[in-house]
């Protein structure tokens, strides 16, 4: 660089030894994420639909893939994408009133959110398999 160069900050994406990823920052992406991945997992969800629409059939070639294990693993992480991204969402709702930006209270309902995401996947698995 030149000396005429100004000195401006680095960018929070340089992750790696210029940025310490946050749990502010990851829980931000990860919800991001999720949302994608529960747009993509909602158009399995139709196709279910399509399936049972379509006959017998079709169904039990869509059921053989969804009850194998490649089937159970899409089908855990979608559970668990819905539950991170509705407890996050929550979380959203409550900073819209104005509440909860203190940075302990903001670390708290993190790590509650990640929590109770994996409590209510744990709890909806527990459900369908029992």
């Amino acid at each position: 660089m030149s000396a005429n160069t100004p000195q401006r900050p680095l960018s929070p994406f340089m992750i790696g030894p210029y940025y310490r990823p946050q749990l502010t920052s990851m829980m931000s992406i990860t919800h991001r994420i999720t949302g994608v991945i529960n747009v993509v997992g909602s158009l399995g969800l139709v196709g279910w639909l399509l399936a049972i629409a379509a006959g017998p059939q079709a169904y039990a070639t869509f059921m053989g893939h969804a009850g194998a294990w490649y089937g159970l693993i899409l089908l855990f992480g979608w559970s668990w994408t819905l539950s991170y991204h509705l407890c996050n969402g929550i979380r959203h709702l409550f900073w819209d009133t104005g509440r909860g930006f203190e940075l302990s209270t903001v670390y708290r309902t993190g790590y509650a959110v990640i929590a109770g995401s994996l409590l209510l996947t744990a709890i909806v698995w527990l459900v369908v398999l029992l």
